[in-house]
């Protein structure tokens, strides 16, 4: 499985190449043209392998022959060679599962705003979650007194924190 894998991963890359080419003459004129191949940006070759991931096949374990599907239905269907394969589902990483070892999202603190993996609707699997007021007290505006102390202010701000439900 995990040879399989790397060599739909080298594939991967390959078929995200580009030519990029650059023309060589006298004042601009492309009288003779330099071509070559170029990598992708990581960023396109990680999007492309994301498809194949999301599109992956599960497959029997079997060492001694070519990898098999597991569905059934398309046994006869031979795994090409750029697609992804796997041999177990992962685990639903929403929901606690102490057998697996699986904490879950719920009551974990999340970002309303943020567009990333900290979002409230990414982290709380579509589950909604809960906003709470916390005031937090610290000291502020400092001060040294001459000889031996320091006199502060106590400051309080009051902030929203989401948790997951």
């Amino acid at each position: 499985m995990n040879q399989h894998n790397s060599e739909a991963g080298r594939q991967a890359v390959a078929k995200t190449m580009s030519t990029a080419c650059r023309c060589h003459g006298v004042s601009g004129s492309c009288a003779v043209r330099t071509c070559w191949r170029t990598l992708a940006a990581f960023g396109r070759v990680g999007v492309f392998l994301k498809e194949r991931y999301e599109a992956g096949v599960q497959v029997q374990g079997r060492s001694e022959r070519a990898v098999r599907r597991k569905e059934r239905a398309r046994r006869r269907v031979p795994v090409a060679p750029d697609e992804l394969v796997f041999l177990r589902k992962s685990p639903n990483y929403c929901l606690e599962d102490r057998r697996l070892g699986v904490a879950g999202t719920r009551g974990r603190s999340c970002s309303r705003a943020s567009p990333g993996p900290d979002s409230c609707s990414l982290l709380c699997c579509g589950r909604g979650y809960n906003t709470r007021l916390v005031r937090h007290a610290q000291r502020c505006d400092c001060k040294f007194v001459w000889c031996c102390y320091v006199r502060c202010r106590l400051c309080e701000s009051v902030s929203d924190v989401h948790t997951c439900k």
